[in-house]
């Protein structure tokens, strides 16, 4: 594999843009990892954060709440793939909640962002690598 060291934080976050399902992993009670499927709503900032919405009482809060550590799987076309590690946030601000709220969500969550037992999640990523296709690297932040 060629090692691309050109790739900045905002061009691999363009990329994440596109890609709306991504594998969130956490650290269970029981020290196992459990995965599973979040979409980011095309919410990716150039500086690494990503945020993704769910219920309040979910087993993903509440490992998060044991162990923030966490890490994101994304899978793009074109043999493109990225696996960021970060620390993850629980957010229960409306105001928050209204920032990152797109109307996909309401599909979800019936009342927006008045919705009971809604949480946010904010990834804030420590360490991206991609590959794509040949070329792989990696962003420390």
């Amino acid at each position: 594999m060629a090692h691309d060291d050109t790739r900045t934080l905002a061009d691999i976050a363009a990329r994440m843009r596109d890609i709306d399902i991504c594998m969130l992993s956490t650290h269970t009670d029981g020290g196992a990892i459990a995965g599973r499927p979040m979409s980011n709503n095309r919410q990716v900032d150039y500086d690494g954060d990503s945020y993704y919405f769910t219920w309040a009482d979910s087993r993903t809060v509440a490992d998060i709440g044991r162990d923030p550590q966490v890490a994101l799987a994304f899978q793009g076309d074109k043999h493109f793939q990225v696996a960021v590690e970060g620390r993850a946030e629980v957010i229960r601000d409306k105001a928050a909640f209204a920032e990152h709220w797109t109307p996909d969500l309401d599909y979800w969550f019936k009342d927006g962002i008045d919705t009971p037992n809604l949480a946010m999640l904010r990834v804030r990523a420590v360490r991206v690598h991609y590959w794509d296709g040949e070329d792989e690297g990696e962003v420390k932040l």
